[in-house]
């Protein structure tokens, strides 16, 4: 594949999802995914055409080998050092109710956690046209900040532009402030994306609306910043312009990766060199697709699926 290229590192989970609506006190099975934002951003960037490598430390377990089987079979290239002292992480997703999904997580000392800077030896980051980067990572742990930040001195060294997902988790910073670090991040980024809550942790003003917490993240350094607003759409702004989307109204199934979809799309089309309504288009289109999917990523659109009329029920 030529063309533009991304390098995104993370954590790879397995997932375990309730086959139907109720709670797991309850009912009987499960099924088995993958999933954790940057590969999910991996996924749906590799579906939309573009040249894209995770990095990630795996167990040496039947979650880890499906997490880089997965990825791999998705067109995704995969640097996956194997930590045979720690298991793969894990995700538990259950649906309470129609369009309603309850996670929990359990990474605590996960293979993933133990990411550490020596595993970017493997890839030279100045290759590629974008660094991907989310606020999960850097929460893991120490280690994992630390291959975070070795991997942005890299980029910015090289000349190659970041984007960064604030992806906030809660759970991953009971005792710490996460707003330093996001602000750290942002400012090395060319792009910063944020759920409205998320902007407000970058903040220095308590401002709520989405322009003025745009305006609060660009005063950090990024000249992009795209501020998501669940069933409101979502602005981006770059610059003095800012460009509003609706949100394409579609039957929710599962909210879970509709963010990275976003995300996806978004980057896809800057990558190709779209405007920032081609980029907001197909954002909104992606991540509206991957609501009606209870996987993942699983929903994920792939690039010739853009152009079916989506008014034919049967496809030949």
């Amino acid at each position: 594949m030529t063309g533009p290229s991304v390098l995104t590192l993370g954590e790879g989970l397995g997932v375990l999802r309730t086959s139907g609506i109720g709670s797991l006190a309850q009912l009987p099975d499960l099924l088995v995914g993958t999933g954790g934002a940057e590969s999910n951003v991996a996924i749906g960037l590799a579906r939309l055409g573009i040249s894209v490598t995770w990095l990630g430390r795996v167990g040496d377990d039947g979650l880890g080998r499906r997490v880089t089987r997965e990825l791999r079979a998705e067109g995704v290239q995969v640097v996956a050092p194997i930590d045979t002292t720690a298991p793969t992480g894990l995700l538990i997703k259950e649906h309470p109710s129609p369009g309603r999904t309850f996670v929990t997580y359990h990474r605590a000392g996960s293979a993933g956690s133990r990411l550490r800077p020596s595993d970017l030896d493997p890839v030279d980051i100045g290759s590629f046209s974008l660094l991907h980067l989310t606020g999960i990572t850097p929460a893991l742990s120490p280690s994992a900040r630390a291959t975070v930040r070795v991997a942005v001195a890299r980029a910015q060294a090289a000349g190659v532009p970041i984007s960064f997902d604030v992806n906030h988790r809660s759970t991953l910073w009971p005792d710490e402030d996460p707003a330093p670090l996001y602000r750290e991040f942002a400012s090395a980024s060319r792009l910063v994306f944020a759920g409205a809550d998320e902007a407000a942790i970058l903040a220095s003003d308590p401002v709520t609306a989405p322009l003025g917490l745009a305006a609060e993240i660009a005063k950090l350094g990024p000249e992009e910043v795209v501020i998501t607003l669940g069933a409101d759409g979502a602005v981006a702004v770059c610059g003095e312009k800012a460009t509003w989307r609706d949100a394409l109204p579609v039957p929710v199934v599962d909210t879970v990766g509709a963010g990275d979809a976003f995300v996806a799309g978004y980057l896809a089309e800057w990558l190709l060199g779209g405007g920032i309504d081609q980029r907001l288009d197909l954002a909104v289109r992606t991540g509206a697709a991957a609501c009606t999917h209870p996987g993942d990523w699983e929903g994920f659109l792939f690039r010739s699926q853009l152009d079916v009329d989506g008014d034919d029920p049967v496809r030949r």
